[in-house]
């Protein structure tokens, strides 16, 4: 796999067929998309030019520039049902990085993605990127403010590259009463769509979106499928009886 760096730039000419829609228009399709990562965590792709409709897009006359990897022509994109995605397209005539010469971004969140014919949301998933659902005897105790919200001795255990190792719990072991399904809806490109949890106290207080479940998860992951995990960030987590950390998670700025 060729891979070059200029600066902290990786790029990595990916195997797998990428394409980009807009409004049900395909905007972009290749077999030999770039993998660049902007940002340690997971990559973005970037499509060699010729793979892109450029009858579809639109030139502002605006640039973006870059320190790492240089000035981008920015585009507005058309596409079908009369959807326009304004500067949603970044086209690099030249760069310091040399494999990005000649490509064009597409921002992720204007587009619908499909890796060969599956969709794909949030970001690219990462080559690099491994999941291991792990069947464990440990014994989870999760507390809010004193409030015991789960206690487990059958958790799941989620490991995922880079990431705090989650615990999934079956709710039979939580307090089901105090919890209430929220409005909010998250997507994992590894795992899939989960739905979440709102605690709900004696005293009609509510803490919002303290918990989640993957009620149908992508098949790599079918193992979390009905459970629940808590936000290790916001409660009281004991792991055979030694009270974890609270872990931090570093906010990721990809407009770089």
């Amino acid at each position: 796999m060729d891979e070059q760096h200029a600066s902290t730039v990786r790029v990595e000419e990916g195997r797998k067929r990428v394409r980009a829609y807009v409004g049900g228009e395909l905007v972009a399709d290749t077999v030999r998309p770039l993998l660049v990562w902007e940002a340690p965590y997971y990559p973005m792709y970037y499509f060699p030019a010729v793979d892109v409709r450029k009858e579809l897009l639109d030139d502002t006359g605006d640039t973006h520039h870059s320190p790492r990897r240089g000035d981008a022509r920015l585009l507005d994109v058309r596409g079908g049902h009369g959807e326009r995605r304004t500067k949603a397209a970044s086209w690099y005539d030249e760069s310091p990085v040399p494999a990005l010469a000649g490509t064009v971004r597409l921002d992720w969140d204007a587009m619908d993605w499909f890796e060969e014919d599956e969709p794909v949301a949030v970001h690219p998933r990462n080559p690099y990127t491994r999941v291991d659902i792990l069947n464990s005897s440990r014994h989870v105790r999760v507390e809010h403010e004193g409030v015991v919200l789960a206690d487990s001795h059958q958790p799941r255990m989620l490991f995922e590259t880079g990431l705090i190792p989650r615990l999934y719990l079956p709710l039979t072991d939580a307090r089901l009463d105090l919890l209430r399904p929220s409005e909010t809806v998250s997507h994992c490109p590894y795992k899939g769509e989960a739905r979440h949890w709102s605690l709900v106290l004696d005293d009609g207080a509510v803490v919002e979106d303290l918990a989640w479940t993957y009620w149908s998860p992508l098949p790599e992951c079918v193992k979390i499928r009905g459970l629940v995990a808590f936000y290790d960030e916001k409660l009281d987590v004991a792991v055979d009886g030694t009270r974890q950390e609270r872990p931090e998670r570093p906010f990721v700025d990809l407009r770089r």
